[in-house]
């Protein structure tokens, strides 16, 4: 019996030391970046605590997390570097990370916040705010200002999860996603004001595997954009508006570009957008195109311009040259798209004359503009229709 209990006692001490070194170890991969000098106060520049905090992560044996507390964080440029020694790295946000306001300086660097070479990385919960109104201002009343900062990017990095974040008045872009492979964003909210403008909500482009889903973006630009070099972009339950719609572009600024292909957006709801779903290309030669693309269940609540092809996007009129766009655009479906639009022509395909739009499909399209008939327009546009489509098909 005494042997028993020794060896129970001994198995007893085993599992005590082995959950010690166990905490020990999460203790040690936990950090709070009031523990490297930050200051909840709004005020107090917490670059550097930051920057610390991911460093001390970044070398982790293991998974690592930092923690932004409650309160206001006031945090400069920063760009946080891989690749890391921890497997995967979780940037918990529970305050609100601030911006500074001065931007004629701040604005003249396009990244306030960037993730560069990181693989296993989550950014959830918590406000990122861009305070970009005095910019906006400045841009609006045409005064000499700087391009202003995106305030998330995410850079040659893999295997990202973006969740439960609130990113408000950006200065530029809210969120840019750019060379990267495997990036879920889910849950997010993003606010600008209808006149600030180029705050896109999300931006993708050379990057394969991401995914949006339940979403609410609502800003002066484009809600969700897509740029070139984009393969296996899934968008899935996002409300769009205040913005300029979902769009894939401008694409074809230059020559040697790279593709966007099979491309899913369902379950999308906009509301009072410029635009719906839209493509657009640059009016320029490119050896760029767009194919495999589905817009699919989505509702249209007063959208100006519903569904809209325009290959004839030439800002000033100027860098236009021929005024045909190179980019090929096929296979595109738009399948129950239901809704009403702000205009009388709720179909747009305005194709390239030397690259004719080819394979558009419409099935069960209802478009409506107050109690008239809507109408579409069609340039260079080749497809079919199928079952219930009003207004009528235009597609040759």
């Amino acid at each position: 019996m005494a042997q028993l209990i020794d060896s129970f006692l001994h198995l007893l001490l085993l599992l005590l030391s082995f959950s010690h070194s166990f905490s020990s170890e999460e203790a040690g991969n936990y950090h709070n970046i009031i523990e490297f000098g930050a200051k909840p106060d709004g005020e107090t520049d917490s670059t550097k605590s930051f920057l610390s905090a991911w460093d001390a992560a970044c070398g982790s044996p293991g998974p690592a997390t930092i923690l932004v507390p409650a309160g206001f964080f006031l945090v400069d440029h920063v760009t946080f570097y891989g690749p890391c020694k921890s497997s995967y790295i979780t940037v918990q946000i529970d305050g609100t990370l601030v911006a500074p306001t001065d931007y004629a300086n701040f604005g003249k660097t396009k990244q306030w916040m960037m993730f560069n070479r990181v693989e296993g990385l989550s950014v959830s919960g918590g406000t990122v705010d861009g305070r970009g109104s005095s910019l906006w201002a400045c841009k609006n009343s045409d005064g000499d200002c700087p391009d202003g900062s995106t305030s998330l990017t995410f850079r040659k990095s893999k295997n990202v999860t973006i969740s439960g974040l609130r990113s408000m008045n950006s200065e530029l872009y809210h969120i840019v996603i750019e060379d990267c492979e495997g990036v879920t964003v889910q849950g997010v909210k993003i606010e600008a004001p209808d006149d600030s403008p180029n705050t896109d909500g999300i931006h993708v482009q050379k990057s394969t595997g991401v995914t949006i889903i339940r979403s609410d973006i609502g800003t002066g630009d484009d809600c969700v954009s897509v740029g070139p070099d984009t393969t296996g972009l899934w968008i899935e339950q996002v409300t769009c508006g205040p913005g300029h719609g979902i769009s894939i572009g401008s694409l074809g600024k230059s020559y040697d570009e790279k593709g966007v292909e099979n491309v899913t957006v369902k379950l999308a709801v906009l509301t009072g957008t410029q635009n719906g779903l839209r493509i657009k290309t640059w009016g320029r030669p490119s050896t760029g195109f767009v194919d495999n693309v589905l817009f699919q269940n989505v509702t249209m609540q007063n959208v100006k311009h519903p569904i809209i092809i325009d290959q004839n996007y030439c800002p000033h009129h100027e860098g236009c040259p021929g005024k045909d766009s190179g980019i090929k655009i096929s296979q595109v479906t738009y399948s129950n798209i239901q809704g009403s639009s702000a205009t009388e022509e709720a179909i747009t395909f305005d194709c390239s004359a030397t690259n004719p739009c080819t394979g558009i499909r419409l099935e069960e399209i209802e478009l409506t503009y107050g109690n008239e008939l809507a109408k579409s327009s069609c340039a260079h546009a080749k497809g079919s229709a199928y079952g219930c489509v009003n207004p009528p098909s235009c597609l040759q």
